[in-house]
């Protein structure tokens, strides 16, 4: 199918689903981590997601579509470890220390800035907007963390912010490095298999650590768990893959700036989190900057006529995670 045979039905409703989903997620991580150590539910999270995916795949092209070369099968391990499990279940770890979630959601906002400095230290020239929106950005950031207001405090804990913040590097790392790794051609089958790694990960990591679980679990927190399974790690992604192949890479784009936002409003919403003057204009600056650095990325992919592999990079593959 052609992008010009689809309607804008479908592409709306796919868009609709990135937007909410995927702006959704931290909101849903943060009702399962306040009964379930957050290593482990991410891990269960992970594998269950990843299992589904398999047998759906498997199912609909037999099992030798899940065959894997040893490159390959290093591949999908490497970047499941660097992507899902430090890059986005370790946000988890940080919304355990304090952090909100709408603010987790505008700190892994900014990835895309921190791809633009690997591709600098990689020996790329970035444009002169790229490198006014990193400026821009870390300027959000500080405004996001930094001490304010009469008690010279900003309310959120160091800890859960450097683990945030941790993450989104990885996050980048991994999806910069993605182009140079050995991965199998279908990007369904490397979700899978990056859920699957992520999954073994991070349970590893909650056995190492002593996590326990304390009491029974709710119904709120199943149900959060759900949604990250089916929606966060599935639907979401499937979503944002059928828009890569049907609608230009600068609307998909565009779920970079409006997950934060509805991160930050659904948190206010069910969970009562603050939106103080400090979160809305960091926050904006945020979004200001990560418009800057798409945007002139993009405009240097279509200049260069390029097959615009790394634009994709940017807007990650947080897909198979579900935001991230």
């Amino acid at each position: 199918m052609s992008p010009g045979s689809v309607g804008r039905g479908p592409i709306a409703f796919a868009l609709f689903l990135v937007y909410v989903i995927w702006g959704s997620v931290y909101l849903a991580i943060r009702l399962v981590i306040e009964e379930v150590p957050p290593l482990g539910s991410m891990g269960a999270r992970f594998l269950l997601a990843g299992v589904l995916m398999a047998a759906f795949l498997a199912c609909r092209g037999g099992w030798g579509r899940l065959r894997l070369t040893w490159r390959e099968a290093a591949g999908v391990a490497f970047l499941g470890v660097l992507l899902l499990a430090c890059g986005n279940g370790l946000t988890s770890v940080g919304q355990l220390h304090g952090v909100p979630s709408g603010v987790t959601a505008l700190l892994i906002a900014m990835v895309p800035l921190w791809i633009c400095l690997y591709r600098t230290l990689g020996g790329d020239r970035p444009r002169v907007l790229e490198l006014v929106g990193v400026g821009v950005g870390l300027i959000g950031l500080a405004v996001l963390v930094l001490p304010h207001g009469g008690g010279g405090q900003s309310g959120l804990p160091v800890i859960g912010v450097a683990v945030i913040v941790l993450s989104s590097l990885s996050w980048s790392f991994g999806s910069w490095i993605k182009p140079r790794v050995w991965l199998p051609q279908d990007v369904y089958v490397t979700a899978a298999y990056q859920l699957l790694a992520a999954g073994a990960a991070m349970s590893l990591a909650s056995v190492a650590t002593g996590e326990r679980l304390d009491g029974a679990i709710g119904p709120r927190a199943w149900g959060a768990f759900g949604y990250l399974v089916v929606f966060g790690s599935i639907i979401g992604f499937t979503a944002y893959a059928w828009l890569l192949h049907h609608v230009p890479l600068s609307l998909v784009a565009t779920h970079t700036y409006v997950n934060p936002v509805v991160a930050v409003a659904l948190g206010s919403v069910v969970l009562s989190e603050p939106v103080t003057p400090a979160l809305v204009i960091g926050g904006v600056i945020v979004l200001v900057s990560v418009v800057l650095v798409v945007s002139a990325h993009a405009r240097t992919r279509v200049r260069e006529d390029s097959s615009a592999t790394e634009f994709k990079v940017l807007l990650s593959d947080q897909k198979a995670s579900g935001g991230g």
